[in-house]
């Protein structure tokens, strides 16, 4: 097996000599292809790279210099662009994060055929860790929490900068994030390829602004816009008649409850909850759901209309997803699109 390790690059030249040996170190006994990707760096860290680079004596070490900062993402994506390997690391190279531990996440995913992908996660091992910044840890398990509730799944550390994937992962997931919403775009794409998300603990030892940390309260805004925009925006045709329909119907459903800024709050609800209904149910599917919910509003006045609303919501989504699972189970491809 072939590991290509992919590391991006900007502005690190006090770090590099320190990460290089010890990235080199760790994987010495690996058969791994070095990818760098500088990225348009000005403090020296192209020079030192091209002169190290050329110092190797063997020919898997790959240097890719970029004519100005386009950001992580975008170092990222061309590094994979030239990477040959049968599985691929994205290592940082600021010294956050041990080499040792990824050399632990590669060799369980190299000896596990069923695992296609692993995400370093700083949160769970028992390892060391060093972080006095508490508002970039905080806004980053908030994100976490987010892509968990959207893309149903059960993570930790959606912003760990270790990830590791497989050449299958690779060729199903197209990346186009270019700065710090990388990890968003990486995590976002292989749980809607139903790859399932593996975690390791590692080391983390962070950085102060002073001593060269990048990430900004402004990258922290952009990752609720990559959140909304991978979730609600990039999907099938399908799936966005289906967001449309549900987040119709949901509100006008909310628009006959409540009074003045509580009918306003009721229709925000009930308008997420179409979003999430029209992202799991297909056009026929949320009728159905459409359907139980107005014959449930059909019943009592007053709380007990809201009740019974409530019930018929909650019947609409048993029974339209029976009918999902039926459809699924039996491999009816032309109903999946609008079941």
């Amino acid at each position: 097996m072939k590991l290509s390790i992919i590391i991006p690059v900007f502005n690190e030249v006090r770090c590099l000599n320190r990460f290089a040996n010890n990235l080199k170190n760790s994987f010495k006994y690996q058969n791994v292809e070095y990818i760098f990707v500088n990225d348009g760096s000005n403090d020296g860290s192209k020079e030192w790279l091209t002169k190290y680079i050329n110092e190797q004596p063997n020919k898997n070490y790959k240097l890719i210099n970029m004519e100005k900062n386009f950001g992580k993402g975008r170092a990222l994506i061309e590094g994979l662009k030239i990477a040959s390997g049968d599985f691929f690391l994205f290592q940082d190279s600021d010294l956050e994060l041990d080499t040792n531990d990824s050399l632990e996440m590669y060799k369980i995913i190299e000896g596990n055929s069923e695992i296609k992908c692993i995400f370093g996660n700083r949160y769970l091992s028992g390892k060391l860790k060093r972080n006095n910044n508490y508002l970039n840890e905080l806004v980053g398990k908030l994100n976490t929490f987010l892509f968990n509730i959207l893309f149903q799944q059960s993570i930790s550390d959606l912003h760990c900068g270790t990830k590791l994937i497989s050449k299958e992962v690779k060729n199903k997931i197209k990346l186009s994030v270019n700065d710090f919403g990388i990890e968003i775009d990486i995590a976002t794409q292989i749980a809607k390829n139903n790859f399932p998300i593996f975690e390791y603990g590692i080391s983390y030892y962070a950085r102060s602004f002073e001593e060269g940390k990048k990430i900004t309260w402004v990258d922290g805004l952009k990752s609720y816009y990559y959140l909304f925009k991978t979730r609600f925006i990039n999907n099938p045709l399908s799936t966005q008649i289906s967001l449309v329909f549900s987040a119709c119907y949901m509100s006008y459903v909310g628009s006959f409850f409540g009074q003045g800024n509580g009918k306003l709050l009721v229709i925000i609800v009930t308008l997420i909850l179409g979003l999430l209904i029209g992202l799991n149910r297909k056009v026929i599917a949320s009728s159905i759901i459409f359907l139980s919910c107005y014959l449930g509003s059909l019943i009592g006045n007053g709380n007990e209309k809201i009740f019974s609303t409530l019930a018929g919501i909650l019947f609409g989504i048993y029974i339209s997803g029976l009918l999902k699972n039926y459809i699924n189970n039996n491999n009816f491809k032309l109903l999946k699109l609008i079941i």
